[in-house]
């Protein structure tokens, strides 16, 4: 890939990066109730909670894909630069840390789930 190419690329991944904090919001992580304290109401306002915590999570890696999907085009190059390495690593390190969260806050729900069948056995 030539040089003019791979900075029109750059460009287009860095303006995706600079526009990224507009287009592709983080979403907020839910609080979640006290399982062994809850009602049932609670716990189930907190299990809509981290289903609407997945679907903005999805929402989020969907934006994130086709800036990720450009800054890999572009360091698929002989020689793709540093700054185009790092915008990859951080676009990347973005997605992976999204599901990481998601699935901590499904992990914690369960517990807090569990505990509050433990609690109010029926």
């Amino acid at each position: 890939m030539n040089n003019t190419i791979k900075l029109a690329i750059l460009g287009m991944v860095f303006t995706s990066a600079a526009s990224f904090a507009d287009d592709c919001a983080v979403p907020n992580t839910p609080t979640l109730p006290v399982g062994a304290d809850a009602t049932l109401e609670q716990m189930l306002v907190g299990q809509e909670a981290v289903k609407e915590y997945q679907a903005a999570n999805t929402s989020y890696r969907t934006c994130l894909d086709p800036q990720i999907a450009a800054a890999e085009s572009a360091a698929a190059g002989d020689s793709p630069g540093p700054e185009l390495v790092e915008a990859l690593k951080v676009l990347t390190d973005s997605f992976n840390e999204s599901v990481s969260k998601e699935e901590g806050l499904a992990a914690r729900f369960n517990e807090q789930l569990r505990e509050y069948k433990e609690a109010n056995p029926s």
